[in-house]
């Protein structure tokens, strides 16, 4: 999932109400199913791609191309972006991008990509936890239970051993890299407010490319880089990070974000399942186990949410 484009549709304020007819009752689940199918696949991508881009280069790609897929929407709306608004984008642009996708590529070369979608999980508590510490928000007691069920599903990765390695580190970084994205949510709450979410993620994502390029251009291979990866590459920035957030944003628009944001349970599940068959990767009891308790944790801090967001509405 490009959960920098995720963060830029949830917390921007909204632009108008969910739309009351949602058409054939099928259209939700199935639009749903494919959004995580898609954001599940770019562990996939990262995984295929990373070992002969190098982290600085793959994610120079993906972000340089999530952009120019998402400008019409930033020149659409150019006018709203004051040299100040850019000043904050720049510095969201690197929590909120270039550190977690650093990451995320930096585990793929050490990991299957079931490890990282599984972690990729956690930026829902992140966000709730980092709203707490640094905004004041109230955490009830079923969050708190989610918090540590999701922490605990963390040490259990972080301590396993899959085909005879140790993906530790691997787990770490993708937990880092949620932990950024929980504060890049809150961050876009709290700087960028009221900003249309396409244009947010496009300003996003172009900042990031910008400010990786120069340590991409340095560290570029040296060797050719096989089609695969190219295409993998080529995938990960346009269809996982371009065309997926268009489809999101649309989403919010006809559903609301908490009913949206349930694709946040279905992104590990396609992680670990087209890590297996198209790479061979298997899924082992600890992955089970540790992708089961951060789901629930998830799962708790989602439902907690979906009955707050009203209320805030309310206010704003």
């Amino acid at each position: 999932m490009s959960a920098s484009d995720l963060t830029a549709a949830t917390a921007a304020k909204p632009l108008a109400p969910p739309r009351a007819t949602e058409g054939a009752p099928w259209r939700t689940p199935l639009e749903l199913t494919v959004l995580g199918a898609v954001w599940g696949g770019s562990f996939l991508f990262m995984r295929v791609a990373a070992a002969d881009f190098g982290p600085f280069a793959l994610v120079d790609v993906r972000l340089a191309l999530g952009a120019l897929t998402l400008a019409p929407f930033l020149w659409r709306d150019r006018a709203r972006f004051t040299p100040a608004v850019w000043l904050r984008v720049l510095g969201i642009a690197t929590i909120n991008s270039v550190l977690p996708f650093m990451l995320f590529a930096w585990g793929a070369e050490r990991a299957p990509a079931g490890i990282g979608a599984i972690t990729n999980a956690m930026t829902v508590m992140f966000a709730a936890l980092v709203a707490f510490l640094f905004y004041g928000e109230r955490i009830g007691p079923r969050r708190w239970v989610g918090l540590v069920a999701g922490f605990v599903g963390v040490a259990v990765l972080a301590s396993s051993h899959i085909a005879g390695a140790n993906v530790g580190a691997a787990a770490l970084a993708g937990t880092a890299a949620a932990l950024c994205y929980g504060l890049g949510i809150n961050f876009v709450r709290h700087y960028l407010s009221g900003l249309p979410a396409a244009a947010t993620a496009a300003a996003n994502l172009g900042c990031g490319a910008l400010l990786l390029a120069p340590f991409a251009i340095y560290t570029w291979p040296h060797h050719p880089i096989p089609s695969a990866s190219w295409v993998s590459a080529v995938l990960l920035g346009v269809l996982c990070t371009g065309i997926a957030f268009v489809f999101y944003y649309r989403l919010i628009a006809r559903i609301g974000a908490p009913r949206t944001a349930t694709v946040t349970y279905l992104i590990p599940l396609f992680g670990v399942i087209w890590a297996w068959l198209l790479l061979g990767e298997g899924v082992t009891l600890s992955m089970l186990l540790a992708g089961a308790l951060i789901l629930a944790g998830v799962g708790l801090s989602q439902q907690r949410e979906a009955k707050s967001v009203p209320t805030r509405e309310a206010k704003s």
